[in-house]
């Protein structure tokens, strides 16, 4: 155990942020770095329980208690090496996931919790620093090729363990750098890409070759991959955006929220980007979504120096603490405040957008709005809403983003020419064990799978599928799985 009285001698503390007003005007990460005693203390306050929860939070099965008791200990090459067995990308995680694993964590009970992604982050930019992190793939090989389509941290992870086992492996990547929606989607003052970058050059080290400007389906047919590859993983991610079909819906200045991000992570990289790009200076900007990416529209908007900048979710406000139908230790929803919020935004619950409203000149000026109720069950879980009579106004802007989500991945192109089969919300069908579609030697992981979902699930799911193939074409696997029973098969 790490400090066996630091829950009780220390209090969560997270690392200082740059001012609000001095973020805004750049696009870098602007979150500090623990210093040496800082560390210790936040590693300190692990419990290191009997039943550690907070490794059934982690959709990785992270083994969260003793990379704490090596921090503590300053061993840091024990902590590297405790945190990489189970995740390949502590670098990305570190920054950019909701921490579950926090959530879970039996200090959250009656306290809060551990600071874990912290932890995670500073584990590995010290290992970085001192030499730890090298290339992992072994010498010998197997002779086995794999191709996987996307390179997102599902893709990603799903090669970093192919090449480790030994198999030759190349990346298909429509865009024209490797990431994902790591590097056209989240915004560089969440992810700087000089880490992606400095990740992949890693994998390439490892023998993983990407073949980016390549959408597999329309550049080249899904049959040569099959045709090609003793076994595919399909990782191309849900990139369907949800719509929002109301009246006006075709005027200009409404915007789906990815294409916002990407111009924008395109502009920050100084790569090319088209001459109408989305620029919102002196606009008033609403953001209709509430989650994750209706935030980065927020941060976003607030770097391009927007007038104004407001955030509609038709849900109620949630609660400060945990909800009846989700408790400990399960993932709330409560209500949160992003670094983005900070830096200025007026948030509203409970709105329905009624219609798109455009001025003389066709040019979109406001939305149409009204507020809602819900009704919830006996446990706090909404059932349906009704509009507040007499509620109807209207709000002034000149620009809208829909942050709404994805739907489903792609299907026309890369599925549809290798036949898969779909489930009944259009994923991919695959089992949570077997990654194996209907498609001989052909896999699938992430969100073309699972739906939209995390950056911590991509990875766990990469990682899986890979022990699947790896299992096809060897017919053995030590890669390891996060459920320990299924290790060495």
């Amino acid at each position: 155990m790490a400090h066996i009285t630091g829950f009780k001698q220390f209090e969560r503390e997270l690392p200082a942020k740059a001012d609000p007003q001095e973020r805004v005007t750049h696009n870098h990460e602007f979150v500090q770095m623990y210093g040496e005693e800082q560390l210790q203390k936040q590693a300190a306050r692990c419990m290191d329980c009997g039943i550690p929860f907070c490794h059934s939070g982690c959709p990785l099965g992270n083994i969260i208690p003793e990379f704490n008791d090596a921090v503590y200990a300053q061993q840091w090459e024990e902590a590297y090496h405790i945190l990489s067995s189970t995740n390949n990308f502590p670098e990305f995680t570190g920054r950019i996931c909701p921490a579950p694993c926090e959530s879970a964590c039996v200090l959250s009970i009656h306290s809060s919790p551990v600071a874990i992604e912290e932890i995670e982050k500073h584990i590995i930019e010290i290992a970085f620093s001192k030499g730890y992190v090298q290339p992992a793939a072994p010498l010998l090989k197997s002779g086995k090729t794999v191709a996987v389509v996307g390179s997102g941290p599902a893709g990603l992870a799903a090669a970093a363990q192919l090449a480790k086992a030994g198999h030759a492996v190349t990346v298909f990547e429509r865009d024209d750098r490797p990431g994902g929606l790591l590097r056209y989607g989240i915004p560089d003052f969440k992810l700087d890409k000089w880490v992606i970058d400095r990740r992949l050059k890693l994998l390439e080290e490892d023998g993983i070759v990407f073949r980016c400007n390549v959408e597999v389906g329309k550049d080249i047919p899904a049959q040569e991959l099959t045709a090609s590859f003793d076994a595919v993983v399909l990782a191309g991610g849900a990139t369907v955006p949800r719509d929002l079909p109301i009246p006006g819906r075709d005027l200009p200045g409404i915007h789906f929220a990815m294409d916002y991000l990407t111009q924008h992570n395109r502009r920050v990289s100084e790569l090319p980007i088209p001459d109408d790009a989305i620029w919102v200076a002196g606009e008033d900007v609403v953001v209709i979504g509430g989650g994750d990416t209706g935030s980065d529209c927020v941060g976003t908007a607030n770097r391009q120096q927007a007038r104004s900048v407001t955030q509609f979710a038709l849900m109620h406000q949630p609660s400060a603490e945990r909800p009846a139908y989700a408790p400990w230790p399960h993932y709330p929803t409560v209500f949160r405040t992003s670094t983005s919020h900070e830096e200025g935004c007026h948030r509203y619950w409970g709105i329905n957008t009624k219609e798109f409203l455009a001025d003389e000149n066709g040019q979109l000026r406001a939305l149409l709005v009204t507020d809602v109720t819900w009704e919830t069950d006996v446990l706090g879980r909404r059932i349906k809403f009704e509009e507040v009579p007499d509620s109807a106004r209207e709000i002034p802007c000149q620009r809208v983003m829909l942050a709404l989500g994805f739907t489903s991945p792609q299907y026309e192109g890369l599925l549809k020419q290798l036949g898969v089969a779909l489930d009944e919300r259009g994923n991919v069908r695959a089992t949570d064990h077997a990654y194996q579609t209907t498609v001989p030697n052909v896999f699938v992981a992430g969100d073309m799978r699972r739906g939209q979902s995390l950056v911590v699930w991509a990875i766990s799911e990469g990682r899986e599928a890979a022990r699947k193939v790896d299992l096809l074409l060897s017919g053995k696997t030590a890669l390891p799985s996060k459920d320990a029973e299924k290790m060495f098969v």
